[in-house]
């Protein structure tokens, strides 16, 4: 398969964060905030990040997370398109959710893993959502709990981030909580979100319209870490845009399943709701928006259906979504 842009490649940190529209609340309950969490690890399972620190606020999230086998944009689009659809069936809203899509800043590892982690991690202190640390330690809507063994969440990546306090867990966790505590009165840290944020739909080609000599883009803001990592990086994202990445056209996307599964495809944008029909469309819906990441209101103007429509077959399709050895054949 062809090489994956530089910002989506395996091994990339980033911070990501994800904001609902004109600051309004994600999370009206447990309920929601227990939908997200379940959602966040089913994509670690899956391998599509590891994710070492994030945080549940009430109008927005923090993620810190390295990419894995999924691109970061299909995996969010996962995330956020199927919270949005629960929560607007949950409290009979509709419109779009989150303020754009999500906000990220690749981050170098050295000196700002750590930072982050603990920034992300105090984010329940200064939201006021807890009073003090002990609470931190009990609120399940952070990764803080699991580091400091309070709870059992095998998805959460927390072996990377004690290993760096030291090799006896029982001392690497006393270290960690130190650190934590160290970090209670450092209140907003600008110097931790390299001065911007990544727009994700622009990616690595947003970068690099934005490079207007050395001095302009050794000093990125879209990126936080040193001159170098940032020259490395757009390096890296010119060599991947040269290679010129092959991408599936909803055609043909639509083609592919529609052949699979016996149905013509020029069919599944007309009115007949008849089973093979219905059951092709909601596979391409699942395909195009959950595990390409692209956008439902494209897939609808293509079927001549609402983009309500295209999310509901989404939903109908969640707890019984075409295999991964299907998808990955039809997106090849």
């Amino acid at each position: 398969m062809p090489r994956q842009a530089r910002l989506d490649a395996p091994g990339v940190l980033h911070h990501v964060m994800a904001r609902g529209i004109e600051r309004a609340q994600i999370f009206r309950d447990d309920r929601d905030r227990d939908g997200l969490v379940k959602r966040l690890s089913v994509l670690a399972e899956d391998g599509a990040f590891l994710l070492y620190a994030w945080a549940l606020i009430p109008n927005h999230f923090h993620l810190l997370v390295r990419t894995g086998k999924m691109p970061l944009s299909r995996a969010m689009r996962r995330l956020l398109t199927g919270h949005a659809v629960t929560f607007n069936l949950r409290h009979k809203r509709a419109g779009h959710l989150f303020q754009n899509r999500y906000k990220s800043t690749v981050c170098e590892d050295e000196p700002y893993f750590l930072e982050l982690v603990r920034y992300l991690h105090l984010n329940p202190v200064r939201a006021r959502l807890v009073s003090n640390l002990k609470e931190l330690e009990a609120y399940p809507y952070t990764g803080h709990p699991a580091l400091v063994g309070k709870l059992s969440r095998p998805w959460q990546e927390t072996d990377e981030v004690l290993r760096r306090f030291g090799e006896n867990r029982s001392q690497a966790i006393k270290a960690y909580r130190q650190f934590v505590a160290d970090g209670l009165n450092q209140g907003q840290r600008p110097d931790l979100m390299g001065g911007g944020l990544v727009r994700s739909a622009g990616g690595w080609e947003a970068v690099k319209e934005l490079r207007r000599g050395r001095e302009a883009y050794l000093a990125d803001e879209r990126v936080l870490g040193s001159s170098e990592f940032v020259e490395k990086l757009l390096r890296e994202a010119e060599e991947d845009s040269q290679r010129g990445l092959r991408r599936v056209t909803l055609s043909t996307l639509g083609e592919r399943i529609a052949r699979d599964m016996g149905v013509r495809w020029s069919a599944m944008s007309g009115p007949s709701r008849a089973r093979p029909l219905s059951q092709a469309r909601a596979a391409l819906a699942y395909t195009w928006v959950r595990y390409l990441g692209h956008s439902g209101r494209v897939l609808a103007q293509a079927l001549n259906v609402t983009p309500q429509a295209v999310y509901d077959a989404i939903a109908r399709t969640e707890k019984n979504p075409p295999s991964a050895s299907k998808m990955a054949r039809w997106t090849a």
